[in-house]
């Protein structure tokens, strides 16, 4: 039985794209498109497909907002996020928002059917690159927790624009 799956890009040739390359397939069928998250909440709703493949940029309703309530439904669709962006922030809150994968554009497109068969059987997928972005991402987040709070106190206001000589009024550094 083919995986239904629901196509939601606000780019009409990136949908296209991945319609051509999915209807092709016997074994995944495109059961809709929307162009931006409201509309996606909607027909989640509406055919309850079994993979939304979510961008995150997208215009009314952004893909983590859209995946969360998308989860919060209670239907039996899950959201792999289809996305070109790899900041650790943005992994970090599609996942918490729900996502069951997290994959690049820039993938090849074996590796985005496996996905999409893998998120219907309840794994999980993660691009490796943005697994990369988010290890290094943990690693800098160790370094930071070694940092006493002088120090997170004086990187918060260099932060902020402060000049060394600002800081030297600011702060008493020796």
């Amino acid at each position: 039985m083919a995986v239904t799956v629901l196509l939601v890009d606000d780019h009409a040739i990136v949908r296209q794209g991945l319609r051509m390359l999915l209807s092709a397939r016997d074994d995944i069928e495109i059961v809709g498109e929307a162009e931006d998250g409201v509309r996606a909440v909607q027909l989640v709703q509406e055919l309850v497909p079994q993979v939304v493949l979510m961008d995150l940029l997208l215009p009314q309703l952004n893909g983590i907002e859209a995946t969360r309530q998308i989860i919060g439904l209670g239907v039996p669709s899950v959201v792999v996020v289809l996305t070109s962006t790899v900041q650790p922030q943005q992994i970090q809150a599609a996942i918490r928002a729900g996502a069951m994968g997290y994959v690049l554009k820039a993938t090849r497109a074996q590796e985005l059917i496996a996905a999409i068969h893998r998120a219907a059987r309840g794994q999980r997928i993660l691009d490796p690159l943005a697994a990369d972005v988010l290890l290094g991402d943990l690693a800098h987040d160790d370094e930071r927790a070694n940092l006493t709070p002088r120090e997170l106190e004086v990187l918060r206001v260099l932060a902020l624009g402060y000049t060394m000589h600002k800081l030297q009024h600011a702060f008493i550094i020796s």
